[in-house]
Order: structure tokens, then C-alpha cells, then sequence
């Protein structure tokens, strides 16, 4: 019963994340990215374009998988909704965020599938609160688990799950994940080159 909502955070981190890491590695190989480079679009636009369809297609996920834990699962939602739902778009943001970070610093598909997969599953799941507390890590494991997006949302959906709680006792969390998304985006547009090199 305790698994069911920290397995939603993982799910909502492995497919957005590759999905959008895809989309812009997709044009790169097919050679259309050079529609990009002569077009007035600025790095931003771009990648807020290639971003929002897998947002909303992870949001339709995470209400499915909300459905299923709750009727299948029977795991009970106590706590607020809608910072449930709230934390798990913010962390969708991060997870598509992560992903086109992650495809303007490959080249081809095969690469951005396996980088995306590397770089989301492990630290999630090492050094995010799913095995071990994030409190009992050290070193960098630590460092990981404490800016890491997965960790956060993790603390809300179990939160407001098996909790009952609310924004109030979660705004350290939703403090992260707001800091987390301008971040990602921001080292996206820094990383997408505007022309070849």
C-alpha cells in the first residue's frame, strides 16, 4: 500500500522524460532541426513547443494512474487533491525539461533513449527516498537526493496520500520543484545550439 504512491513518481518521470528528449533528437537525425535554425523562433519557443504536448500527455497519465491507485489499489487519496495534482504537473515540467535538456547534448536517438533512461531511473531511485530516506544519505548521494525533482514529489505524493496533507505542509517541496523548472529550462536553452557546429 506504501509503494503504490511512490511508484507514481517514477512513472511519471522514465516516459515524458524520453518522449521529449526524442522529439528534438527526431529532427536533429532527420536533418528538419534546420527549419528551427532559419526561422526567427527563439531556443526557448522551441523547446516550450516541443514540450507541452508530453506534458499534457503526462498529465493524462498521472490522472490514470491516481484512478488506478485508488480503485485498483484501493489506496486511499487523504489529503488534498489538488496539491496532488499541482506536484505532479510541476514535476512532469521537470521531467520534460530533463528530457530536452538531455537531447540537446546528443545526437541520435539510441543515445538520448539510454541517456534519458540512465539519468532519470538511477538517481530516482537510489538517492530520492524510494529505498533509503534521503535523510540517511551522504556524500553526494545526498546532494542528489536534496535537488533532485523526484525526491520532492515523491514527499508530496506520498504526502498527501498516506498523510492527509496539504500545500501548507508540502511548500518545501513545491518550493524545489518551482525552483527546479526554470533551471532545467534555462540549461536546456543554454545547451540547444541556434545554428550547426
Amino acid at each position: 500500500m506504501a509503494m503504490v504512491p511512490a511508484t507514481i513518481p517514477i512513472l511519471l518521470l522514465l516516459i515524458p522524460a524520453i518522449l521529449a528528449a526524442l522529439s528534438v533528437v527526431r529532427e536533429k537525425e532527420l536533418g528538419t532541426i534546420v527549419n528551427f535554425y532559419a526561422t526567427p523562433v527563439t531556443r526557448l519557443e522551441f523547446l516550450l513547443g516541443k514540450q507541452v504536448p508530453y506534458v499534457a500527455l503526462a498529465m493524462v497519465n498521472y490522472v490514470l494512474l491516481t484512478l488506478l491507485a485508488v480503485t485498483l489499489f484501493a489506496v486511499p487519496l487523504t489529503g488534498s487533491v489538488l496539491a496532488q495534482a499541482s506536484g505532479a504537473l510541476l514535476y512532469v515540467i521537470c521531467a520534460t525539461s530533463l528530457g530536452l535538456m538531455i537531447s540537446t547534448l546528443v545526437r541520435t536517438q539510441i543515445a538520448a533513449l539510454f541517456g534519458t533512461a540512465v539519468l532519470t531511473i538511477l538517481p530516482a531511485t537510489s538517492f530520492c527516498g524510494l529505498l533509503d530516506p534521503v535523510s540517511s544519505l551522504q556524500g553526494a548521494g545526498a546532494v542528489i537526493g536534496a535537488i533532485y525533482p523526484t525526491a520532492h514529489y515523491l514527499t508530496i505524493s506520498t504526502g498527501t496520500f498516506s498523510k492527509g496533507l496539504g500545500f501548507a505542509d508540502l511548500s518545501g517541496a513545491f518550493a524545489a520543484l518551482l525552483l527546479a523548472v526554470p533551471v532545467l529550462l534555462g540549461l536546456s536553452v543554454l545547451f540547444l545550439k541556434k545554428q550547426e557546429g
